[in-house]
């Protein structure tokens, strides 16, 4: 699948990362039945760093499955460079996953019996990079994030901190256009939470790459360069945050 930077978005096609037009979803039938988003229009350039919040049941995790096509609206209009996501197949859902997103969870989502190395080569194997591109690509990645000595190790010897460390080398070994981070320092402490802020930050600053990032404390959503808020399955407040991008 080729997916080209025109998105049809005016004078400037290729501001436009990411837009949504009146994004709904529901879950269950009829008297079941849960909208969990209702109507959601949303622009997010490329090179933002974009915190998305809002209380639990608000509808931010559910804008964030979709975001990443690890689900799809109910309807609506969720358009990734310009090629409308609801028109793709499973399988291309995948490709537009692998070839231009990345992962970081609260839990980090790592292999405890694989080095951090081999870790970080994960989505090089399912790209079907050679051992050779996936080893080096790998060691790029974690000396991007400081871990270049801790390449051998296995997660269980690393802390907190170092393992979502490797997972951010995990999501940026690809080149992804955009990093989907859903509550990125939800399991770490004040320090390890600001630690990993400022490589968010870097990455966006320097790498140019779109950051969108779900959490629910307000210190580390100040890192953003604007402020997403949800409520009831509708976007309540949608601010800039003072912090210039990349």
């Amino acid at each position: 699948m080729t997916i080209d930077a025109q998105n049809g978005s005016g004078d400037r096609p290729q501001e436009k990362l990411i837009v949504f037009r009146g994004v709904t979803k529901v879950y269950g039938r009829g008297d079941a039945s849960m909208q969990a988003l209702r109507g959601i229009d949303l622009d997010i350039g490329a090179g933002e760093f974009v915190a998305i919040m809002g209380p639990s049941g608000s509808g931010k995790s559910t804008c964030m499955n979709i975001l990443g096509c690890l689900d799809t609206p109910t309807s609506g209009s969720y358009r990734f460079k310009g090629i409308e996501v609801g028109g793709l197949s499973r399988n291309q859902r995948a490709l537009l996953r692998r070839h231009y997103q990345g992962f970081v969870f609260q839990g980090y989502n790592l292999l405890s019996r694989t080095s951090a190395l081999e870790n970080v080569e994960l989505p090089l194997v399912y790209r079907g990079a050679s051992a050779a591109e996936r080893r080096t690509r790998a060691r790029e990645a974690l000396e991007t994030v400081g871990l270049t000595d801790w390449a051998a190790h296995s997660p269980g010897e690393l802390s907190g901190g170092q393992q979502q460390r490797v997972a951010i080398a995990r999501a940026i070994v690809t080149g992804p256009a955009v990093l989907l981070a859903d509550e990125p320092t939800g399991n770490l402490d004040t320090a390890r939470s600001r630690e990993i802020m400022d490589l968010l930050t870097a990455l966006n600053r320097e790498r140019g790459i779109t950051v969108i990032m779900v959490t629910h404390e307000q210190d580390m959503a100040a890192y953003a360069t604007r402020i997403i808020r949800f409520m009831d399955g509708l976007v309540a407040s949608d601010q800039p945050n003072g912090r210039e991008s990349s």
